[in-house]
């Protein structure tokens, strides 16, 4: 029994060797370094909802790539993205924007899968930011909008369009998926579409507090170019 033990520890040895080296072979780390740029639709996922839409911005950044099996990878970035919120008036002639930029960086699982040409992809992982800049753009007095003309106040939050951003760390969930182009083994191009989902809240949310939940939500699309180092 031991001489039988002793062959199929041996013969199992060998198989994860072999194993091993095959993958030495065949799934090589690879590494990436590129740059991004693109835009974006946001806005705030507030509690109690007010009328809102989405505003457009833009984000760039670079990226660092890293893939040791055959479908599998990391990515980690470093980007400038722009989010906020609209408020949404039946008066048109109202006008009310709030952008906040932020320095971001996503940490990402990358599943790949496709042929040396032309690959797919998804990416999901945690991000986390910090916000850099507030900018409001409005056609009214906001820090007193009762005392505009026809604004619609009744049954209306309004306090959102000038409280102070009381947490500028961020921090959600990011998913995404794309497609990559490969250009001669060294250089490719990537389009991806992003959803950005976040945990925290840019105004406080304690229970005496008006919004018990203030959440930065966002859509991206971006064009990348990676130059594949190995």
């Amino acid at each position: 029994m031991s001489r039988r033990l002793l062959i199929l520890t041996i013969l199992l040895c060998s198989m994860v060797a072999g194993l091993s080296v095959s993958a030495q072979r065949y799934y090589r780390p690879r590494f990436a370094i590129g740059a991004k740029g693109g835009v974006t639709l946001s806005n705030v996922a507030f509690t109690p909802n007010i009328e809102q839409g989405m505003i457009a911005g833009t984000t760039f950044g670079v990226v660092a790539r890293y893939t040791e099996e055959k479908f599998f990878g990391l990515i980690a970035e470093l980007n400038v993205e722009q989010r906020g919120w609209q408020e949404d008036f039946d008066n048109d002639a109202l006008s009310y924007q709030r952008q906040l930029t932020y320095i971001q960086l996503p940490l990402l699982t990358h599943v790949y899968f496709g042929n040396d040409i032309i690959k797919g992809f998804l990416n999901l992982g945690p991000s986390v930011a910090y916000m850099i800049s507030d900018r409001i753009s409005s056609n009214f007095d906001y820090s007193n909008p009762s005392s505009v003309e026809g604004f619609p106040d009744i049954n209306r939050h309004v306090n959102q369009m000038k409280m102070p951003v009381k947490n500028k760390f961020d921090y959600g969930i990011l998913a995404g998926a794309g497609v990559e182009l490969i250009i001669k083994r060294k250089h490719s191009v990537l389009l991806e579409g992003r959803y950005y989902y976040g945990l925290g809240n840019i105004f406080s949310a304690s229970k005496k507090d008006e919004f018990s939940a203030s959440r930065g939500t966002s859509i991206q699309v971006a064009i990348s170019y990676m130059f594949h180092l190995k």
